[in-house]
C-alpha cells in the first residue's frame, strides 16, 4: 500500500501547531485530534516522538534561527522541527520518502535547513546534546546513523538546488543607451506641472474587539446552573404536593406550638404602634363587620336559617370516612420506605465485598509497579553519582575563578563608595547654607506690617444717597427683624401641636374601640377552636380502632425489627475484622512507611516520563 507521506506530514504539523503542553495533557489531546484521521499510527508516532523529544530538536531549530534562519519566518518552526526528527527514522522511512516529504513541503527553506543540520552536525550540535543525554548514547544511536546517511542526503540537497535555481532563471538586464537631443532657442522649456498632493491616509481604526459586545462564558454557565437547580425545585414541589395529596400527616411538636404562637398574636396580646391611616383602615374594617352581623341577626329574627351547622355536619361526616384511609396510606409508604431501605442495605453490602476484592487485586500491583520502579530508580542514582563525580573538578576550579572576582569586585565597591560619601558630604554641606538662607528669607516676609486705618461705625459712607445709613443701625434694624421672624414661627410651631394633640385623642379613642371589637372576635375563634379540637379526638379514637390500620402497624413495626437485626450484625462483623487484621503498632507503622515510600517512588517515575 502506496502512503501519501508529504499529506500525513502536513496534518502531524498541523497537530503540532495546535498542541499548547502547558493547557493539555498529550494522551487527551490524541483522543481528541485523531478520533477522524485515516492512518492513524504514522502521525501519531511523527507527534508523539516530536513531543518527546522536544529539548533534542529545539537546540537545532533554534540554531538554526539564530544563524542561518534569521530571515525564516517563526511559523514554518514545526516544519522544521518535524524534518528533524523524521532524519531520525530514515532506515525505515527510505530516501524516496524523505524527499518527497520536503518537496510537499516546500524545497528553499528545507534546503537551507537541511544544509545547517548535516554541516554542524559534529560540532555544535553534538556538543549541545551530549550536555543533556548521556554523550555515549547520542553518539550510537544519533549522531552515526546521520553520518551513514549524509553523502545520501547531500546528493538530494544538491537536486534540491537544481530545481531551485531551473524555478527562478536570472533575468538579462538590458541597458538603455542615452541618445542626445539638439538644443533649439524656438521650442521654449515644458513648464512642470504640480504634482498634486496626495490626501492624508487616515489611520484604520482597531476593530471593537468581541468580547466587549459578548457576554461571558460564566454568565452562560451560571444561567443553566440557576435553570437546572430551578427544574430540580420545581419536581422537588410537585413530589411534596403529590405525597401531601397521598398522606396527611400528624403535626409535629413545633407547628402546634407555632399554632398556639399565632393564636396569641392573633389575638392581640400586646399593642403594635399603628399609624393614622392604618388606623382608620382598621376602624372601616369594623363598622363592616358590625354592619354584616346586625344583617345576619335581622335575617335570623325575620326566620331564616343558617346553612352552617348542615355544612359542618356534612365535613364531619366526610372527614370519618376519609381519616382511616389516609391513615392507611401513610403507613404503607411507611412499610414501602422501609423495605425500600433494607434492599439498599443488602445491594450496600455487595458492592462493598466487590470493592474490598478489586482494592486487594490494585494494591499487589500496585507493589509489584513500585518494586521495579525502586530497581530503576537505583539503576539512575548509580549512574547520576558517576556523572557527579565526574563534574566535581570543573566546579571547584569555577569556585576559585568566582572567589577571585569577588574579591575584585569588593575592593572597586570599597573605592566607589568613599568617593559617594565625599561627594554627599559637600552636597549636604550646600544644601544645609541654601535652607538657613531661605529661613532668614521667611522670617523677614512673616513680620507683620502695620497699618493705620480708622473706621467709626456711626458715620455715613457720603456717597449723596437718599437712603444711606450708618453701618450701626444698619445692624440694629436687622436684629430686630430677626427677632419678629422668631416669634412669628414660635406661635405657628404652638398652633400646629395643638392640632395634633387633638388628632392623637381622637385616634386613641377609635383603637380603643377597635381592640374591644377584636377581643370579642378573639374569644370567639378560641371557642370554636376548641370545639373543632374535640371533634378531632374522637375521630381519631375511631380511626385507631380500625383493624385494618392495626395489621399495618404491626407489618411496620417488624420490618424496622428486621432492618435494626441487619444494623447490628454489620457493626459485630466490623468489629471483628478490625479485631483480626489489627497487628501491633511497629508493624503497622513500618507497612505506612513502606506505602508512602512506594507512593513517592511511584510520583517520582511519573514526573520524570512527563
Amino acid at each position: 500500500m502506496n502512503l501519501n507521506y508529504g499529506s500525513l506530514v502536513k496534518k502531524a504539523i498541523g497537530l503540532l501547531d495546535t498542541f499548547g503542553s502547558k493547557i493539555q495533557s498529550l494522551d487527551a489531546f490524541m483522543e481528541e485530534a485523531l478520533q477522524d484521521l485515516q492512518q492513524r499510527n504514522f502521525i501519531l508516532d511523527i507527534f508523539s516522538g516530536c513531543i518527546e523529544n522536544k529539548k533534542q530538536l529545539d537546540v537545532v531549530v533554534n540554531a538554526f534561527y539564530a544563524t542561518n534562519g534569521k530571515l525564516m519566518s517563526r511559523r514554518d518552526r514545526n516544519q522544521f522541527v518535524m524534518i528533524c526528527y523524521l532524519t531520525f527514522s530514515l532506515d525505515d522511512l527510505g530516501l524516496q520518502n524523505f524527499s518527497n516529504m520536503i518537496e510537499s513541503i516546500g524545497i528553499k527553506n528545507m534546503y537551507t535547513f537541511l544544509n545547517f543540520y548535516f554541516s554542524n552536525l559534529t560540532s555544535s550540535i553534538k556538543h549541545e546534546w551530549s550536555s543533556i543525554i548521556d554523550a555515549a548514547f547520542v553518539e550510537e544511536h544519533w549522531i552515526n546513523p546521520l553520518l551513514r546517511w549524509r553523502p545520501e542526503i547531500y546528493n538530494l540537497l544538491s537536486q534540491l538546488a537544481a530545481k531551485t535555481s531551473q524555478d527562478n532563471p536570472k533575468k538579462k538586464v538590458t541597458t538603455k543607451v542615452t541618445v542626445p537631443q539638439e538644443f533649439s532657442f524656438s521650442k521654449p522649456k515644458p513648464r512642470l506641472l504640480s504634482v498634486p498632493e496626495l490626501p492624508p491616509e487616515h489611520e484604520k481604526t482597531k476593530p471593537v474587539p468581541s468580547s466587549i459586545h459578548r457576554s461571558p462564558k460564566e454568565m452562560h454557565i451560571l444561567k443553566e446552573i440557576k435553570e437546572k437547580k430551578h427544574q430540580k425545585a420545581e419536581l422537588f414541589y410537585e413530589a411534596n404536593l403529590k405525597q401531601i395529596r397521598m398522606e396527611n400527616p400528624l403535626k409535629s411538636e413545633s407547628s402546634e406550638v407555632f399554632e398556639k404562637l399565632w393564636s396569641r398574636l392573633s389575638a392581640g396580646s400586646f399593642s403594635v404602634k399603628l399609624n393614622k391611616a392604618a388606623i382608620l383602615r382598621r376602624e372601616a374594617l369594623c363598622d363592616q363587620q358590625l354592619e354584616q352581623e346586625l344583617q345576619r341577626q335581622e335575617w335570623l329574627m325575620q326566620g331564616g336559617l343558617e346553612p352552617s351547622a348542615f355544612l359542618q355536619w356534612q365535613r364531619e361526616m366526610l372527614t370519618r370516612d376519609q381519616l382511616p384511609m389516609t391513615e392507611k396510606k401513610q403507613l404503607e409508604a411507611q412499610i414501602r420506605d422501609e423495605r425500600i431501605a433494607l434492599a439498599r442495605e443488602q445491594i450496600m453490602d455487595r458492592n462493598q465485598k466487590t470493592a474490598q476484592q478489586t482494592k486487594e487485586e490494585i494494591a499487589q500491583l500496585m507493589q509489584e509497579i513500585a518494586e521495579e520502579r525502586i530497581q530503576e530508580e537505583q539503576k539512575k542514582k548509580e549512574l547520576v553519582q558517576q556523572v557527579a563525580e565526574s563534574h566535581k573538578n570543573t566546579k571547584e576550579a569555577k569556585e576559585k575563578l568566582k572567589k577571585l572576582k569577588q574579591t575584585i569586585v569588593k575592593e572597586v565597591s570599597e573605592e566607589s563608595q568613599e568617593l559617594l560619601f565625599q561627594a554627599f558630604e559637600e552636597k549636604q554641606a550646600e544644601l544645609c547654607k541654601r535652607f538657613e538662607m531661605i529661613h532668614e528669607n521667611h522670617a523677614k516676609q512673616s513680620l507683620p506690617r502695620i497699618r493705620l486705618n480708622p473706621f467709626d461705625d456711626t458715620k455715613t459712607a457720603g456717597h449723596g444717597l437718599l437712603e444711606e445709613m450708618p453701618l450701626a443701625e444698619l445692624r440694629l434694624r436687622l436684629d430686630l427683624l430677626k427677632m419678629e421672624r422668631q416669634e412669628e414661627e414660635q406661635e405657628r410651631r404652638m398652633h400646629i401641636l395643638q392640632e395634633k394633640q387633638k388628632q392623637e385623642e381622637l385616634l386613641q379613642k377609635r383603637l380603643e374601640a377597635i381592640e374591644l371589637h377584636s377581643r370579642a372576635l378573639a374569644e370567639a375563634a378560641a371557642i370554636r377552636r376548641t370545639e373543632k379540637q374535640a371533634r378531632q379526638e374522637l375521630l381519631q379514637q375511631l380511626v385507631n380502632k380500625d383493624d385494618s390500620v392495626l395489621a399495618l402497624r404491626k407489618e411496620l413495626e417488624q420490618t424496622k425489627q428486621a432492618r435494626q437485626q441487619l444494623k447490628q450484625a454489620k457493626k459485630s462483623k466490623a468489629k471483628a475484622h478490625s479485631a483480626t487484621h489489627m497487628g501491633t503498632p511497629s508493624q503497622t507503622g513500618l507497612k505506612e512507611r513502606s506505602w508512602e515510600e512506594l507512593e513517592q517512588s511511584l510520583s517520582r517515575f511519573i514526573q520524570n516520563k512527563l
